[in-house]
């Protein structure tokens, strides 16, 4: 029996794709798994029996990613489950960008009480008019899963899209529209576009790359739209750019003290994957993950390690092994299984930076002996037999 805990509360609909094996406890010391959403686990103490960690979403800066690979616990997200809600978000906000719809909405409250506001409408309407999208050029940086989505959608709305992203899966390569524009740099995008929307992840070298020297290359009055992440934008250069009307309108899924109130800013909650299918979709995704990790020991959209994946485990015992990527790893499990007289039916090894994983298949009952000695290589994180 594998026990589960929230740190957060999880759609329903996820949860009940848990099999009987599976029980939730409100124990986090306790868990085999973890489930997560927003809530930070950088000051939790990581339990010794915590096997896996699924965030039911796609950012992890809430998770101590290095601290779980350290301790063998591998950290799934849920890549692509969310990205329609955001994709519609992120076309939400380009129309409230294009046309004043904020602005329009506010002054007609301001005259809730008066009797002649249809024919006031009439007068003022235009200063709140705005411009359509059609025929203008957007650029999408990261062509991931939303990004992929929006660029798509902006097609049909009958926007220039181009897109950049160096490291463009086939998976999404095969889902881009026709019609895109691919760009060689993201220079070619800031210089082209009237909208930018930037869909990349919070790395070192993305965090700030919306910046003075980004926004310079600009067209005058364009608009940007982030629904990524608050820190690829740079909030005291963005502010500037507002302030001096280089950038008509930033819109943004995360409030911040520097760009609340500023004019030109609209700012909404942190909507974007919050819609109930989003959630659904993350949650079952999410379970999926753990449930094929630690029944299979299958790995597949992990954040600290390799994906790997041998199916689903057959009748005899399945060994796992995460570990670092060093030399002769293979060559010393092979061995102590192999003085022990056991045979290998199948095997994998995947790396990923300083980490690698291997899942090894055999014919015989694995002893608590053989599994110590396996933890024992130097190296070695976590062993798991699967039975």
């Amino acid at each position: 029996m594998y026990q589960y805990h929230c740190l957060n509360p999880i759609s329903q609909i996820g949860l009940d794709k848990f099999t009987e094996n599976y029980q939730k406890t409100e124990a986090a010391e306790a868990a085999d798994a973890i489930l997560v959403r927003s809530a930070s686990m950088h000051e939790m103490e990581l339990p010794e029996n915590l096997k896996v960690v699924a965030r039911a979403g796609a950012g992890v800066n809430n998770i101590p990613l290095d601290r779980c690979a350290e301790k063998g616990i591998v950290v799934f997200n849920t890549p692509g489950a969310n990205a329609n809600g955001v994709k519609e978000l992120v076309i939400a906000g380009m129309l409230l960008a294009a046309r004043d719809i904020i602005g329009g909405i506010n002054w007609v409250q301001e005259y809730e009480e008066d009797g002649d506001i249809a024919k006031i409408t009439e007068k003022k309407k235009k200063a709140f008019a705005g411009t359509e999208l059609e025929g203008k050029k957007i650029g999408v940086i990261g062509l991931g899963a939303i990004g992929v989505l929006v660029a798509n959608a902006a097609t049909h709305l009958g926007m220039e899209v181009y897109g950049y992203d160096p490291y463009v899966s086939v998976d999404a390569a095969w889902k881009l529209s026709r019609n895109i524009h691919h760009a060689k740099s993201v220079d070619e995008l800031y210089k082209e576009c009237d909208y930018l929307t930037v869909h990349v992840p919070a790395l070192d070298d993305t965090k700030g790359m919306i910046n003075k020297d980004a926004i310079s290359l600009m067209k005058d009055g364009v608009v940007i739209l982030n629904f990524a992440r608050d820190v690829l934008v740079n909030q005291e250069d963005i502010v500037d750019a507002l302030v001096s009307e280089k950038v008509r309108s930033y819109v943004t899924d995360f409030p911040t003290k520097e760009i609340v109130g500023v004019r030109g800013a609209i700012v909404i909650p942190h909507l974007g994957a919050s819609t109930e299918e989003s959630e659904d979709n993350c949650a079952k995704m999410a379970v999926a993950e753990v449930m094929d990790y630690l029944q299979n020991g299958n790995i597949t959209h992990s954040v600290n390690y390799p994906d790997c994946d041998m199916g689903v485990k057959g009748s005899g015992a399945r060994i796992t092994i995460l570990h670092r990527n060093i030399p002769n790893m293979l060559g010393q499990f092979t061995a102590l299984l192999a003085g022990e007289g056991m045979n290998i039916s199948l095997m994998a090894n995947k790396s990923k930076k300083e980490y690698a994983y291997t899942m090894i298949d055999v014919e015989s009952e694995v002893s608590g002996q053989i599994a110590k000695a396996l933890e024992a290589v130097e190296g070695v994180l976590k062993v798991r037999v699967i039975v």
